[in-house]
């Protein structure tokens, strides 16, 4: 304990399939955008920070931070700011550097272990001496930054933040890698290294002569994509290096706040690694479920407004 051996997720008949269960949300899912207020702030590297409000006068506010390339209107935010407004939370959906639809100062933008934007953000609501809890609910990549983030402070959060969830994180960002290069994630695979190289395209505007794009068509992989741009602009020797130092994995058993984090056994970007068993069953903090089916950032649910995992994260938050 706290492993959870059993979940009640059950994907719906005609999405039983790890990559329909993936697909499906993006593609098809209906929800309504969030009524945000957009408040900027700055980081100590002057740079700046994005952050989207969706306020229902709550005493208690959710911090939700969404996956690679990603942002505040991406579906699967959406869905939780609206679950926790309707329970009476606050949200603060980060959009992290870049993300926000304006280019950030700095030559470096975010990446998986980069836990200090977050930090600024919790100090940022600390100060405004506004809400009683703060929790944190982050997505994939955005996972992966909360539990290293909660793993990293330790018990110096008591007090500060009252729980987390962690939904689809490449914890073994080494194991995750390795899966996405698998043939059936292909599609997968080339849609993040397009996405990126808009960014990269922005950045060698920004500073000409820093970001080498010539043969970047070439690349197939985060392996090739992290060891040529990931690891240099963020100060790592190469890929390996940055996914040893950014992985959450090594950070778990140092978590002192509840987490619940949940990875679906059929995940299609989570390799072996991403599936800490043996840390959920020693720990009292992090409650590992592995719900058979979900894919990633899927567990698609009819019937109703809202998704399980959704009402999986309310229920935890709730309950802490």
């Amino acid at each position: 304990m706290p492993l959870l051996h059993e979940s009640d997720y059950q994907a719906p008949f005609l999405l039983r399939n790890r990559h329909l269960l993936t697909i499906y949300p993006s593609l098809f899912r209906s929800i309504k955008p969030a009524a945000y207020r957009r408040e900027r702030i700055a980081t100590p590297d002057d740079d700046f920070l994005d952050l989207d409000f969706s306020e229902r006068g709550g005493k208690s506010i959710v911090v939700i931070l969404h996956g690679l390339e990603g942002n505040s209107t991406r579906k699967y935010v959406l869905g939780m700011v609206h679950i926790f407004n309707e329970a009476g939370f606050d949200t603060v959906s980060l959009n992290f550097r870049g993300c926000s639809g304006e280019s950030n100062r700095q030559l470096r933008f975010y990446h998986s272990g980069e836990t200090g934007d977050l930090d600024t953000v919790v100090q940022h609501l600390v100060a405004l001496k506004q809400y009683e809890a703060i929790h944190l609910v982050g997505f994939s990549l955005g996972g992966n930054v909360t539990l290293k983030y909660m793993g990293e402070r330790g018990a110096s959060l008591e007090g500060v933040i009252r729980s987390a969830v962690a939904i689809s994180v490449p914890c073994d960002l080494r194991s995750g890698a390795a899966e996405l290069e698998q043939k059936h994630n292909v599609i997968y695979m080339q849609r993040f290294i397009r996405d990126l190289e808009q960014k990269l395209r922005l950045k060698a505007q920004q500073f000409p002569g820093s970001i080498d794009l010539d043969g970047y068509r070439e690349i197939r992989s985060f392996r090739q994509f992290d060891d040529r741009y990931t690891a240099p602009m963020h100060g790592f020797k190469d890929a390996l290096t940055y996914w040893e130092q950014s992985s959450s994995l090594p950070w778990l058993e140092h978590i002192r706040i509840p987490v619940l984090l949940i990875n679906a056994e059929d995940d299609p970007f989570l390799g072996k690694g991403c599936y800490p068993y043996e840390i959920g069953a020693a720990s009292q903090y992090l409650f590992l479920e592995t719900p058979e089916q979900g894919g990633h950032v899927g567990f698609v649910q009819f019937g109703g407004d809202f998704y399980w995992s959704e009402k999986r994260a309310l229920a935890f938050l709730q309950a802490m």
